[in-house]
């Protein structure tokens, strides 16, 4: 008897790293005390997706090192899917380490990267078969930054999912010392925007990326080169959207009693905006949602540590 492959909701690829974290204030080279958690956009989205109940799978690789255990581990008892996950015997696991902000400003953060087991991401760990279990693609402009190869297989996912008809949504999450020159981040990044249903930039990036100005105006680039909606972030005063059919509009910020870590806020977000849109709620309410999640994340250490349960959102009564 044939077994038939469970169906994903959504399908996320990308490098996660372990992360350690000043447990105390102060310059990197001065702080005797870390902790250890998970840094990953994608799979930051990931998780926060499981644990609002959606089925997910996260493609990547791994060192086979301590960290790469950790971090796969990690992401397992979330309830995502790493069976496609593959372990490197030759490279190791990529790590970082994050300065402690006490005053809400971003923190200092060193990458210990290049050269990674997730740098040579590539066509052969995405299987057309697992890929198109998937109805929804989340992407980040992370990823193609890593490699030509990576870049390659994002491109690849983006367009063959949407060919297939499912949504794509496409975080330009921008790591300009990822990349050689602005240049090619930029055009590199907006020739992937083009294949995706959903573009999610922050007001800055957007700027950078399109030579815009206003919500309105980012929003209308990505629109004329096939996007069917823009959700523009605007940081504490909400964010904005616009979609082909014409609907836009504001939707304003929570307020956030103390801004502990702004790192993960932007993957919070896209939780909010993905899971919404996939129980089809309407653009103002994803952008509540998203709003929501995105307020969680600032206040707590860690990336992906005050992403809520589907029991936390319920409670909440956003929609």
């Amino acid at each position: 008897m044939t077994t038939v492959p469970e169906p994903l909701d959504v399908l996320t690829l990308g490098e996660t790293m372990a992360l350690l974290v000043a447990q105390e204030p102060g310059p990197l080279e001065q702080v005797q005390t870390f902790s250890k958690r998970l840094a990953g956009a994608d799979s930051n989205v990931a998780i926060g997706l499981a644990r609002l109940g959606f089925r997910v799978g996260w493609v990547s690789r791994l060192g086979a090192d301590s960290f790469g255990r950790y971090v796969r581990q990690a992401i397992e008892a979330e309830g995502v899917d790493t069976s496609q996950v593959e372990i490197d015997p030759n490279r190791s696991t990529g790590f970082m380490l994050k300065s402690r902000s006490l005053d809400g400003s971003d923190p200092a953060i060193e990458y210990y990267r290049r050269n990674s087991a997730a740098s040579q991401l590539g066509l052969a760990n995405l299987p057309a078969a697992y890929a198109l279990r998937a109805r929804h693609l989340h992407a980040t402009g992370i990823t193609p930054a890593l490699s030509p190869a990576a870049c390659e297989v994002v491109a690849h996912a983006m367009q063959s999912l949407r060919a297939a008809g499912r949504s794509v949504s496409f975080d330009p999450n921008l790591r300009p010392r990822l990349w050689p020159d602005t240049a090619t981040m930029r055009d590199t990044l907006n020739d992937l925007a083009r294949h995706a249903d959903w573009v999610l930039p922050g007001i800055e990036e957007g700027r950078l990326l399109t030579g815009q100005s206003t919500p309105a105006d980012i929003a209308a680039w990505y629109l004329d080169r096939g996007a069917k909606a823009v959700v523009v972030k605007l940081g504490a005063e909400g964010a904005y959207f616009s979609t082909a059919d014409g609907a836009q509009g504001t939707v304003p910020g929570l307020p956030v009693p103390v801004v502990v870590d702004t790192v993960g806020a932007g993957d919070a977000f896209a939780v909010g905006i993905i899971s919404a849109r996939l129980e089809g709620l309407g653009w103002p309410q994803a952008l509540r949602r998203a709003n929501w999640i995105a307020s969680l994340a600032l206040q707590v250490i860690g990336d992906m540590e005050g992403l809520p349960t589907r029991r936390e959102l319920n409670e909440q009564n956003i929609d």
